[in-house]
């Protein structure tokens, strides 16, 4: 099968139209599910429980009587790991305990802790960190499952110390998958709910008489998941709004071709709207690619979907040298950025933009899927530039510590009132003058 797939040249004086041409991405339906999610909301905020067993019939093809129907008893997840076969409960429990050890690392040193110091004058100033007490978790459970996401979002909630998780998934036609539900059992999920879409976020946001209200949704889902969280954002906090997934592949062409096109093939296999990148300064190893990826698509068990991917949003750009390469890399802002090259770190130093980066020709993207350790949840859409990968850091939120002593107060009093009545705010200036001391 031949791939029609784009191919640039970074020398094209055309080149940065035809790359924003290649990463422009538009739902054409935004503004319908946009109105679709909203009316879904409103209904569920209204009716709670009837609405969102109404809607969980119509879409997931049920038909349960009330929302005790749609929650999972927990007592009989452990049973579902049990019956796993032994292999796949293996790779499960080592994934399960990679992530967690990731995170409880992140935990300790990307400064999730409190922390205070005393001025000289007796003053201490400081910062108070509480995990967030409940947090609801969305997992895809429509055209597929993925207990991977259930690791990734539910574990560092966990070593975050979040008091309570509750997770929703939808089961069209009353499927429900072992191993996502072994996943949630091994990651501590509290509450199992089998909803999905916008009515289960207006659930979570809302709370009904079954479903207890959220402080905060993470997890990826669909157009209308995403427009429901987006809608939703503001009375409760959300990770982000994801986009389709990404890949860009930095390559010296050092690697074998067949690995590169895999690792193309393993990012365009999700949905159409997937994207795949190579940039390579090899014009030679990129043709070997290209013919590669025509080779294997046959044997794709998805190959359809990875063709309409690959060919309506893939890209084969040829670059003047890799440190052009990382120039684009660092426009393009990816999701995942893999540096295959024999000294992928000296190049790593250069990247600034993405939301996690694979060195070496050893370590292809779909390992950081699943099991090396790292969260998979990443900022897509070129939000990389300003956005990061979910971590503990999500489920915390920071207090300011401030203990003036009376010695301070005598300082900071003046400076206060001083910038209180530049502002014109005579209240402010005199609750700060008040704790003075008067000189007789």
């Amino acid at each position: 099968m031949k791939l029609n797939i784009r191919k640039l040249d970074s020398t094209a004086t055309d080149f940065l139209f035809q790359l924003r041409e290649v990463l422009a991405f538009e739902a054409s339906e935004d503004a319908t599910i946009d109105r679709i999610a909203g009316e879904i909301l409103a209904d569920v905020k209204l009716r709670g429980d009837v609405a969102v067993v109404e809607y969980t019939n119509h879409f997931d093809r049920l038909n349960v009587k009330s929302m005790d129907e749609l929650e999972l008893p927990m007592g009989s997840l452990s049973a579902v790991l049990e019956v796993l076969e032994p292999k796949c409960r293996t790779a499960l429990e080592v994934a399960a305990a990679r992530v967690r050890a990731y995170h409880e690392k992140q935990r300790v040193e990307c400064g999730t802790h409190s922390w205070k110091y005393t001025e000289s004058d007796g003053t201490v100033l400081g910062q108070k960190l509480t995990p967030i007490d409940r947090v609801g978790i969305y997992v895809p459970g429509g055209k597929a499952a993925y207990p991977s996401s259930v690791l990734m979002n539910a574990i560092p909630a966990r070593v975050a110390g979040v008091k309570e998780i509750v997770m929703v998934v939808p089961t069209p036609n009353g499927v429900q998958n072992p191993l996502l539900l072994a996943a949630a059992h091994i990651s501590g999920v509290d509450r199992i709910f089998t909803i999905g879409g916008a009515q289960a976020v207006g659930a979570l946001a809302y709370g009904t008489h079954t479903v207890p209200g959220v402080d905060k949704i993470v997890g990826p889902g669909n157009a209308f998941v995403a427009a429901a969280k987006r809608r939703v954002f503001g009375k409760i906090g959300i990770d982000m709004i994801a986009g389709p997934s990404e890949i860009l592949i930095i390559c010296d062409g050092s690697t074998n071709p067949d690995w590169v096109a895999m690792d193309l093939f393993s990012q365009a296999e999700h949905d159409e709207l997937a994207q795949s990148i190579l940039l390579s300064s090899d014009a030679t190893f990129i043709e070997k690619v290209q013919t590669s990826l025509d080779r294997q698509i046959g044997d794709m068990p998805r190959r359809d979907v990875i063709a309409a991917s690959l060919q309506g949003r893939g890209a084969l750009v040829k670059v003047r040298d890799m440190d052009e390469a990382c120039d684009i890399a660092n426009f393009i802002a990816p999701e995942h950025l893999e540096i295959s090259s024999e000294t992928p770190q000296f190049w790593a130093d250069k990247i600034r933009h993405a939301g996690a980066i694979f060195l070496g020709r050893y370590t292809s993207e779909s390992l950081g899927d699943y099991c090396a350790g790292p969260n998979h949840v990443l900022p897509t859409s070129r939000t990389a530039r300003f956005s990061s990968p979910l971590g503990v850091y999500d489920f915390v939120k920071r207090s300011s510590i401030i203990e003036v002593s009376e010695q301070g107060a005598q300082m900071l009093g003046e400076i206060a009132a001083e910038l209180a009545y530049g502002e014109g705010l005579q209240a402010h200036a005199m609750s700060a003058k008040y704790r003075i001391r008067k000189v007789s």
